[in-house]
This record gives C-alpha cells, sequence and structure tokens, in this order.
C-alpha cells in the first residue's frame, strides 16, 4: 500500500521586515496601475464627448491636464502622508526592539563630546596644578 506524503511549504524569513516590505511595494504597485488605468478611462471619456461634439478638442486637451494635474497633487499629498506614516510605524518597531534611533545616537554623540571637553578641561587644570 503507497504511503501518504505529506509536504510542507516553509517561508523563511531572515527578519520580520521583509514582509512589511513586500506589502508597501504590493500597495504602491497597486496605485501605480489604478493611476495609469483612471488615467485611461478619463482620456477615453473626453474623446468620447470631443468625439460627440459636446466639447472642442483643445477643450478636451485643457480638462484632461487639468485632471491629471489634480491627480499628481493628490497622488504626492498621499504619498507624502504615506511615508509619514511609515516613518512613524517603524520607528515604534525599532523602539520595542530597543534599538537607538538617528536622533538618540546624535544625541549620545553630543554629550561624549560635551563630555570630553570637560574631561580635556579638568586634565589641563590638574596639570598645571
Amino acid at each position: 500500500m503507497a504511503e501518504k506524503i505529506e509536504v510542507t511549504e516553509e517561508v523563511v524569513v531572515e527578519n520580520g521586515y521583509k514582509p512589511m516590505l513586500d506589502l508597501a511595494r504590493k500597495v504602491l504597485l497597486a496605485g501605480i496601475g489604478a493611476v495609469a488605468l483612471a488615467q485611461e478611462e478619463v482620456e477615453e471619456f473626453v474623446n468620447k464627448l470631443v468625439e460627440r461634439g459636446e466639447i472642442a478638442e483643445k477643450d478636451g486637451r485643457k480638462l484632461i491636464q487639468d485632471i491629471m494635474e489634480k491627480r499628481k497633487k493628490k497622488a504626492e499629498d498621499i504619498k507624502s502622508d504615506a511615508e509619514g506614516k511609515l516613518e512613524k510605524r517603524m520607528e515604534e518597531i525599532l523602539d520595542r526592539m530597543n534599538v537607538p534611533s538617528k536622533a538618540d545616537i546624535d544625541a549620545l554623540s553630543a554629550k561624549i563630546t560635551a563630555l570630553s571637553k570637560k574631561v580635556d578641561e579638568l586634565r589641563k587644570v590638574q596639570e598645571k596644578a
């Protein structure tokens, strides 16, 4: 009698960042696809209006340009907001993992520099005494 062999697939992740990066990549690609599709639909709709004579070709081009500029501005706003949220989330994760941030390291560097100056001043005072 044949034995039933069970095959399992295991995903190995070196660190916890890969799934998050993959998700962010998928979201960005979906956004790009949606924008491209929407642009095509807008152009198609305006071209139909021009064909029917409901608007002039010049007005149609201007309308498309205006819509694309508004979409570009909105996309930039969304991108900026998403970057801010992602940065905040990454800081929270690093904080939970007790990984110092750049600001923490910069603050420690400034303290070390100040302490080094004080030690040098004390040595000079001690040498004169």
